[in-house]
């Protein structure tokens, strides 16, 4: 935990992640925003809001996971966007289809195709993706049997309420922070190490 050299090692991993992935997540960021800002018009139209509360579950749970592969959303930054879903009237299994679904964006989708070939791809995607269904299911069961699962919706002013200060604001200063000095401790070894390679050569 104190030594420079081992945090340098962490940084140059993150940098090296982000450098490989940082086109596919401004991408999803971009696009997650925009559906974002969609209506619950929009979100309502897609999902069946009327009918048997089964046969809801069970649209809801497939189109959530959809939404997320179209949408290249993952890790933390499908929660936002999950509270729009939840606004505009999907089903509390489908937000979790939603969430469960960053094992099978289309950029990581591609990762799989890369490393293993287009039929190895598609099988593990298929089968992740029933996975994710019966997962949200199963976990939607078990909160609706334990009656924990939430009845309140937020509004858009909620989900797009405007930056206050709060310990979300101070969170957010602290992992540009974090991200900032990654960056640095990697730009310091590589700048060691040019230094190195000079005095060397002379």
């Amino acid at each position: 935990m104190r030594s420079v050299d081992a945090w340098t090692d962490v940084a140059a991993n993150f940098v090296a992640d982000w450098k490989m992935l940082w086109k596919e997540i401004t991408l999803g960021f971009f696009l997650a925003g925009f559906i974002g800002l969609l209506g619950n018009d929009f979100f309502n139209g897609l999902f069946i809001t009327d009918g048997p509360s089964w046969l809801r579950t069970i649209e809801n749970v497939i189109i959530g996971p959809v939404i997320a592969v179209l949408s290249f959303v993952c890790s933390i930054g499908n929660v936002p966007l999950a509270a729009v879903l939840w606004s505009g009237g999907i089903s509390f299994a489908g937000v979790l289809a939603f969430i469960f679904a960053d094992l099978i964006v289309l950029p990581i989708v591609l990762a799989y195709r890369k490393y293993y070939g287009w039929k190895f791809a598609w099988r593990i995607s298929v089968m992740m993706f029933g996975v994710i269904v019966v997962a949200a299911l199963i976990v939607d069961g078990l909160f609706g049997l334990a009656g924990i699962i939430p009845t309140t919706r937020p509004s858009r002013a909620d989900v797009f309420g405007t930056v206050e200060v709060d310990y979300k604001l101070f969170l957010n200063i602290l992992g540009v922070i974090i991200f900032a000095t990654l960056f640095w401790l990697t730009r310091r070894r590589t700048q060691h190490a040019h230094a190195a390679h000079a005095e060397h050569a002379h």
